[in-house]
């Protein structure tokens, strides 16, 4: 009998260095995959142990990591069916039909070839999810499929016109123009599902951005098979199994909260993580416009009609078309084009030219009669953008026509 035997080696961590890891786990990282755990446990907890001293103290505790690979969910499926006494008396491929309905395959899928140049490609999509609080949020996502590098992020209520403009104005800003998006068609659908009350421009996802799209050159193309933008759909993944558990280890619990932490803290640490140097490709991106451009690109174009009162209603409230600060009136009906900014700037395109709209407010601010009028400051002639082809109504209405009926979005 050797001498070592049932000694404990001298090397070996006492037990409750495991019984801690353990509790951590199910206390403060339950959720977390056990990789994600095991960076944790060294980047905040100061714990440096081995991923496989962490995997298998998991694993002998019965606990499983939410990303166990296929092979592993079998043998896992097997040991239970096992243990409920459920594989008796089978024969192998008995056993092995059990054990395949028992854990769900994923259909599979082609491999295809990745873009050649960063910018090619850009894979876009929204994921609905209890990202953080109580409440669903939308996380909107953009990843260039070259280097699985994220280009864009933004949290939002629902998905939105808001959320995607958002995305499209990081990768402008940080970028430079994309050459092609690849996004799915739902919001197209849902659109025209909507009772005709229930419509609005920025709902109509893809006519307002697949707009914004050509102006810009940049092309859509859209899909309704999830695997066709596989790369958007496995970082979705990546994003519920990581983000969800980190958002909520750093208590927030806000979407303003969530949308800081994303875009200053994850986002970075998830392209230095999983995607590839993107600065060691070609980029095929234009180069970024001006902020002007972009605020005024990024806008929700709504066509309306001059009313008997000469206001326009938007959004419930009423506007006036205003030049040099001079109220310009028109015949009723007349077809113009309302126009809110990035910025949430208003302005009108009536004919030919563009105009500053101003709130018609229900009450005067002060009386003729009964107040002494107020000082009235000499304002700054306010920048009206030249009228451009963009804004023009016919423009406008060719687009929707193509995006609802003949599926042509850019």
């Amino acid at each position: 009998m050797h001498g070592n035997r049932s000694r404990k080696p001298a090397k070996s961590l006492d037990k409750s260095f495991s019984d801690n890891i353990i509790l951590l786990y199910q206390k403060k990282y339950n959720g977390f995959n056990f990789k994600h755990f095991y960076e944790y446990l060294i980047e905040e907890e100061n714990i440096n142990v081995s991923y496989t001293f962490v995997y298998t103290t998991l694993m002998n505790k019965g606990i499983r990591s939410p990303k166990a690979r296929k092979a592993t969910k079998r043998r896992l499926a097997k040991e239970k069916l096992q243990k409920e006494k459920k594989l008796e008396n089978k024969t192998e491929e008995e056993i092995e039909i059990i054990v395949t309905n028992e854990v769900a395959l994923e259909d599979s899928h082609p491999r295809c070839e990745k873009p050649k140049y960063f910018g090619e490609l850009t894979e876009m999509d929204g994921s609905s999810h209890l990202w953080f609080g109580d409440k669903k949020s939308c996380l909107h996502l953009a990843t260039d499929k070259a280097t699985n590098h994220i280009v864009g992020g933004y949290f939002d209520w629902q998905e939105t016109l808001k959320g995607y403009y958002n995305v499209f104005k990081q990768i402008l800003e940080n970028y430079g123009i994309p050459y092609e998006f690849k996004t799915d068609n739902r919001t197209v659908f849902n659109y025209n599902r909507l009772n005709e009350n229930k419509r609005t421009s920025d709902k109509d996802v893809l006519t307002q951005f697949g707009y914004a799209c050509k102006q810009l050159g940049t092309g859509i193309d859209t899909t309704s098979v999830s695997q066709a933008k596989g790369l958007i759909e496995r970082d979705n993944e990546t994003f519920q199994d990581r983000l969800i558990n980190e958002l909520k280890l750093n208590n927030i619990t806000t979407i303003e909260g969530a949308n800081e932490y994303l875009i200053k803290i994850f986002i970075p640490k998830f392209n230095k993580k999983f995607a590839l140097d993107y600065k060691k490709f070609e980029s095929v991106y234009d180069a970024s416009p001006s902020a002007e451009k972009i605020n005024y690109t990024l806008a929700v174009l709504t066509p309306r009609k001059i009313d008997n009162g000469n206001s326009i209603k938007f959004k419930n409230e009423y506007y006036q078309p205003y030049e040099n600060n001079e109220l310009k009136c028109f015949k009723p009906k007349t077809e113009c084009l309302v126009i809110q900014a990035f910025n949430g700037e208003l302005l009108v395109t009536i004919g030919e030219k563009v105009y500053e709209l101003r709130k018609l407010e229900k009450h005067e601010k002060y009386s003729k009669e009964f107040d002494i009028a107020p000082e009235i400051k000499k304002e700054k002639k306010k920048y009206i953008p030249p009228m451009s082809h963009p804004w023009k109504l016919a423009s406008f209405k060719q687009q929707m026509k193509k995006a609802h009926t003949e599926r042509v979005y850019a």
